[in-house]
């Protein structure tokens, strides 16, 4: 997938209706500083479209990157950061499953989890809402540099277990640093754009 053209085309927020577009959607899921915007930026070979925050849990909106006019990459807002209150956690909470039962163009999310750490609590939330609204999601491992290579299927190991997931849930271990892992997710969007036409 060569990535030419990249506009951020639509913000939605808490009271924002979410728009019925035309183009599929790719979204991505995951706790606040878990490396989200690291890896959207990545992928769009942009250094800094999606904005990594120094306050972890900033972005409160659904981000809508229009990618070569063919596709949608969909920011949801990351989950999971404790200084926030409780009232703007269940509006997200409300924004994402929304999102998720509700877009009509949805083809794959992709669930983000720290590959230092055996998934949370809300991790656990987020792939449990996924899997009701009928999607079944690709987890990437991110912050793939921060360990050992001797650790990496070790950790792997801990966040599969720790979701429950099945052997069918792929897993992709990815690094923004080195973009190990891009080319994989790059196929699987191929697949989608193909699958669309």
């Amino acid at each position: 997938m060569v990535i030419k053209n990249v506009s951020l085309e639509i913000v939605c927020g808490v009271t924002s209706k979410l728009p019925d577009t035309l183009l599929p959607e790719v979204a991505f899921a995951g706790k606040s500083n878990v490396g989200k915007s690291s890896l959207i930026n990545a992928l769009m070979n942009r250094k800094s479209l999606a904005r990594t925050s120094a306050q972890p849990g900033k972005t409160q909106t659904i981000n809508y990157y229009n990618i070569n006019n063919g596709l949608y990459f969909v920011d949801l807002p990351g989950y999971g950061y404790t200084k926030v209150n409780e009232k703007v956690k269940a509006q997200w909470g409300k924004m994402v499953e929304n999102y998720l039962h509700s877009s009509k163009q949805l083809k794959q999310v992709f669930h983000l989890i720290d590959i230092r750490h055996a998934p949370s609590e809300n991790d656990r939330m987020m792939y449990k809402w996924i899997l009701e609204s009928g999607y079944q999601p690709v987890l990437i491992a991110t912050k793939l540099d921060k360990i050992k290579r001797s650790q990496v299927q070790s950790q792997l190991k801990l966040i599969r277990s720790g979701l429950n997931a099945g052997k069918e849930t792929r897993v992709i271990p990815f690094s923004a640093q080195t973009k190990q892992g891009r080319d994989e997710i790059y196929e699987i969007l191929d697949t989608i754009l193909e699958e669309s036409l």
